[in-house]
């Protein structure tokens, strides 16, 4: 996690986190050469049973003193580097990436939003999950067009509904009311589409429902052709909502 001029590291291992803070020019390859002689000297020191049953603050305050003997090997990296081989530590960082995770995906904790995530644009909009959605494919892209033509087709039709209503007494106001119901729903296809929302595939089966009905009483207003081609689209929309589901999170990713 990167945080401005400073670096949050961390590794889970066994129900148990190891955790540091350094600056952003301090080499990856040590932080975690340090969080895994932690983590190795914790597990011989002490049993899975002794660290599940832990139920008070400091139970394994003696460990404090292993955490500052090695904080200040490693706070010396140029003495460190010939007493320690990094070689099997950078291999690992090359095969497996640490995973980084940005300012935004931080949320919020206990109701209270991150005073971090408060300036990053969108994260408003992230669920209270804070989940992200998988990268969108072309078929996804291309519902998203029609979704927002469908819409934009209704909300014309509607103005001019109101527009016939104002020059007669003939037409029905209903009409009007259907029309930009059908835009709001499509509109709110495409919302779900791009963002993760609670309840995200129970919400989209019923803006399809609300795109159904707003077309069967607009049955005298268009011919079958339009009415196919409004239904088809909010049909295949629903199926990419579907299809699209939330980014699976990194091994270790919500310690």
């Amino acid at each position: 996690l990167k945080t401005g001029h400073y670096n949050i590291n961390f590794i889970s291992s066994l129900g148990v986190s190891y955790m540091m803070l350094c600056t952003d020019n301090y080499p990856n390859v040590l932080a975690f050469s340090f969080l895994d002689e932690l983590q190795k000297e914790f597990i011989t020191t002490y049993n899975m049973m002794k660290t599940n049953t832990a139920v008070r603050p400091y139970c394994f305050i003696e460990f404090d003193n292993f955490i500052q003997r090695t904080k200040q090997r490693y706070n010396n990296p140029r003495s460190l580097s010939t007493k320690i081989n990094l070689s099997d530590m950078q291999t690992e960082i090359k095969l497996r990436p640490p995973y980084q995770i940005s300012m935004c995906e931080l949320g919020s904790a206990n109701g209270v939003t991150s005073a971090f995530s408060v300036d990053c644009k969108g994260a408003g909009k992230i669920s209270s999950a804070h989940q992200r959605l998988e990268p969108a494919t072309l078929s996804g892209i291309v519902g998203f067009i029609l979704s927002l033509l469908c819409g934009a087709l209704n909300l014309i039709r509607g103005f001019h509904a109101i527009e016939s209503l104002l020059q007669s007494d003939g037409d029905d106001f209903n009409y009007i009311i259907a029309f930009f119901l059908g835009t709001a729903a499509c509109l709110y296809q495409c919302y779900l589409l791009v963002y993760y929302t609670g309840w995200r595939n129970v919400k989209s089966f019923l803006t399809f429902g609300l795109i159904c009905l707003c077309n069967m009483y607009l049955y005298e207003l268009r011919n079958l052709w339009q009415l196919f081609f409004h239904v088809t689209v909010g049909a295949f929309v629903t199926l990419q909502i579907w299809l699209r589901q939330a980014q699976g999170k990194a091994p270790d990713y919500d310690v």
